[in-house]
């Protein structure tokens, strides 16, 4: 029999498919040694180290923060109530002045010579009084003298009448005395009248006087008015005016001479938006804080250079109504100045209650974590690290507090929360090793409690009393009448 042959193609076929067994077998003999060593790589490395510590319970005070800006409480743009050439001004530029101070001169000739008009005026108006005085009496002499006459007219007619009677006259007579009686009592009547007409004459002469005294008066408060003077102390501005020019006073739309500020205490004005104002609504309805329009809540106020709060006063007001265009409520704080570092126009943190005293749950940030939905720590559950959802809330004591998410009891993950891998379906778990470490806050310059600013130190300005001959309250824009219909002194 003869031995078979095999063809050059079969024996290349035939190496080709034993290449292929070779290689498959060295790359498992490679891919289970590989695995045999990431096992036993695992097994030597040991569980994962997670640092963990219990969430810290403290009570504290949260204190929210606004950007504000300092205003002068009381600020006067100086202007001169009456118009002339500025003749002279009298005060340092940029320094402080009291309420009184001369703070300019405007040309007083002019009003010197209208004073001295007003006065000879009046002088002429009690001249006329003391005329129309004199006539009165004249007229009231005339008067007596001719009553007397009418009575002695009203005599001699009786006589004649009696006379008559018994034949003893005439008729004639009898006219005679009779003409004479109503010629007496007609010029009583006349002297009635020129008593009325001096009446009228002293009427109107008391009116020119008091006319006169009123421009007298007036003329006297423009000569004052000459002399300008600090209307408020406090710090006061450049000259805008120099001496020599024309100045239109008397009206708002005057030229301003200077401007003056006061400076202690000051205001910080600052704005809070929808939201806040509301929290704090719900705070106070709920009674955990008292509403900054009822109470004086304290305020902590550091500059741009201090790192601490050294500046301490009272909220002071709340506006009436949250401005529609910006979405906003205004308010504002007083603050003593007693050293003048405040200064109007200066930006300024404030720092305002945001609640009362309660007992409040904070972690370190580095525990908290986050993804596109959500923030997220760790808590040690069972041993093990369990995602649990938070709501974290402002820096406190250096830790942030969590307003929402976890209890004083629980323990969290505070470091190492990379480590953390989900366990696998078909894998064994993942071991973990908890250290515990302390969790110490922060010293703060916050306080943490505060009360509000007792009424003895309160640095609001107090309201004016009321003018005794101005009614309280009383209807507005209606004419008062009293029971005869006449006008209502």
């Amino acid at each position: 029999m003869k031995p078979s042959t095999l063809s050059i193609p079969n024996i290349r076929l035939r190496c080709v498919l034993l290449s292929a067994r070779v290689l498959l077998s060295a790359l498992t003999v490679t891919v289970v040694g590989c695995g045999g060593k990431e096992e036993a790589k695992q097994k030597s490395a040991g569980p994962t180290e997670l640092a963990v510590a219990p969430v810290v319970m403290m009570p504290i005070v949260q204190w929210d923060s606004y950007t504000g800006r300092l205003d002068a409480i009381d600020s006067v743009d100086v202007r001169a109530r009456v118009s002339g050439y500025l003749q002279s001004t009298h005060f340092d530029e940029g320094q402080m002045v009291d309420q009184g101070d001369l703070l300019a001169i405007i040309d007083p000739r002019p009003f010197q010579a209208e004073l001295a008009a007003a006065k000879a005026r009046v002088t002429e108006a009690e001249a006329m009084l003391r005329q129309a005085q004199s006539q009165r009496r004249q007229a009231e002499a005339v008067k007596a003298e001719r009553v007397t006459a009418l009575k002695l007219a009203l005599r001699r007619l009786d006589r004649q009448k009696q006379l008559d009677a018994r034949g003893a006259t005439s008729e004639e007579r009898v006219d005679e005395a009779e003409a004479e009686s109503a010629q007496a009592a007609a010029s009583i009547e006349a002297a009635n009248a020129e008593i009325a007409t001096a009446e009228a004459g002293i009427a109107t002469a008391e009116a020119a006087i008091q006319t006169a005294r009123a421009g007298r008066e007036t003329a006297d408060l423009n000569l004052h008015y000459t002399e300008i003077r600090a209307p408020i102390s406090g710090r006061i501005s450049r000259r805008f005016i120099t001496e020599g020019n024309l100045i239109n006073g008397g009206s708002a739309g005057g030229e301003i001479l200077t401007r003056i500020v006061t400076l202690n205490p000051i205001h910080a004005y600052f704005d809070a938006n929808e939201q806040e104002f509301l929290k704090y609504v719900r705070l106070a309805n709920a009674g955990k804080r008292g509403s900054s329009r009822d109470t004086k809540n304290p305020v902590l106020v550091s500059l741009v250079d201090e790192e601490d709060y050294p500046h301490r006063g009272h909220m002071d007001f709340v506006d009436n109504r949250v401005d529609p265009n910006t979405g906003t409520m205004r308010g504002r704080a007083i603050l003593p100045n007693d050293d003048g570092v405040l200064t109007p126009g200066l930006f300024v943190e404030v720092r305002l209650p945001g609640s009362g005293r309660y007992e409040a749950v904070m972690v370190p940030d580095a525990a908290i974590g986050s993804d596109q939905s959500e923030k997220f720590v760790y808590v040690i559950r069972d041993g093990r690290p369990v995602r649990q959802a938070v709501v974290p809330g402002p820096v406190s004591h250096g830790l942030r507090i969590i307003e929402e998410g976890l209890t004083g009891d629980d323990k969290i993950v505070i470091r190492g929360l990379q480590s953390i891998r989900p366990a696998s379906p078909d894998g064994p778990p993942v071991e973990y090793k908890l250290n515990e470490e302390p969790v110490e806050p922060e010293p703060s310059e916050l306080p943490d409690e505060y009360q509000p600013v007792p009424k003895d130190q309160w640095l609001t300005r107090t309201v004016n009393p009321m003018p005794p001959d101005v009614p309280q309250n009383a209807q507005p824009y209606q004419t008062l009448r009293d029971e005869n219909g006449d006008l209502a002194q």
